[in-house]
This record gives C-alpha cells, structure tokens and sequence, in this order.
C-alpha cells in the first residue's frame, strides 16, 4: 500500500507530531522499545466538527503475538500490509483526527500521543499491549491506563523537550491554519483484512 505524500507549502503535520513521538521513545523509558521507523504516522478528517469523539486510534498490522496470519470464522487472513518508502513493512499505523485532535489543550494533546504509543506491544511484534481479563486492550481500568498516559506525558514534558518541538501544539486547528495557511500530512487508507493462502 503506497503512501501519500505532498510536497505543498504550509505545516506538515504528520511529520512535526511523529518528531513528537520519536522524542518520547527516546526520553521516557517505558516508551523505549518503539521504533517509531517502523510506525506509520497519518492523519484523518473527522467527520464532524466537535471535541468529543476520537482524537487518534493506533492500528496494530500483525495479529497476537506477532502472528501475520489469524484464523476468522473458519477462513486464514492476513492484515494488508503498509510499506514506507525503501520497501519495509511498518508494524503499526498511528492515525491521528483532525481538526478534533488540534482542538484540545496541550497536556490533552500530549496525553493523546502517549496513550496511543502505550497500546503498543512490548515486544513490538506488530501486536497490541495485552492485558489481563475481558478488557486486553485497556485492561481493567480505562481509567487507570488513561492516569499511565497522562504521567508518561508528564514524565516526557519534565524531561525538558525541546519547546519548539512541541509549540505547535500550543495552536488549536483553527489558529495552525491561520499561522500557516494549510494543514496537511500523509493520509493511508484503513488497512484491510485479507484472505491469506495457508501453507
């Protein structure tokens, strides 16, 4: 699946937030088994103009444990793979909402990224962090989870970053666009379950 580049003028958002995460995986230990080279990093258009709703959704490109294949109602598939420029698969799809991402504070924007980069595996097989009982993608407290992202954001903000990497997101989507005239980045396509041949 190629990706969708631009080369127009104006704030490259995909690239400023995955400077963002690339930072964080460097400076918050629990971050520091991501290689943010093999995460694709997008953008959507949310459909509607609102706060509430999905700011950002990480989209795991292997099954459990790393598996390329998973048995479905009796049938094999396999996740369509996304590839970057020079060929090699990325693990995971990062896809963040716009305007609605851009539209909150600063500590609810950090603690976005951080909650979507603490979905990811361990192991960083291509798979989801799993955790204990019914609920393996938030575990038994969403709450809790959410309480991890906001330290983790924390954590990464008292590492004293860089304020330029993150002054962007000082801007809701209404003021970025009036700083900079355009707003874009690289779009992908949902990645699709497909049937896959068994061996």
């Amino acid at each position: 699946m190629p990706r969708k580049r631009s080369d127009r003028s104006g704030f490259h958002f995909t690239s400023a937030i995955r400077a963002i995460c690339d930072d964080m995986t460097r400076r918050v230990p629990l971050l520091s088994h991501i290689d943010m080279q093999r995460v694709a990093v997008g953008f959507c258009q949310a459909r509607k103009r609102v706060p509430h709703g999905l700011q950002a959704s990480l989209t795991p490109l292997r099954f459990e444990g790393g598996a390329r294949t998973k048995v479905t109602r009796g049938r094999l598939y396999t996740c369509e793979t996304i590839l970057d420029a020079s060929g090699r698969e990325y693990l995971y799809l990062l896809q963040f909402y716009l305007p609605r991402f851009l539209d909150h504070s600063l500590g609810e924007k950090l603690t976005t990224v951080v909650h979507e980069l603490w979905h990811i595996s361990e192991e960083f097989d291509g798979d989801l962090r799993r955790h204990d009982g019914r609920c393996y993608v938030h575990g038994p407290s969403q709450r809790e989870f959410d309480r991890t992202a906001a330290r983790l954001a924390g954590e990464w903000l008292a590492s004293d970053p860089p304020s330029e990497l993150y002054a962007f997101l000082r801007y809701n989507f209404k003021e970025l666009l009036s700083q900079y005239g355009q707003v874009f980045g690289e779009r992908y396509p949902a990645p699709k379950l497909i049937p896959a041949k068994s061996a």
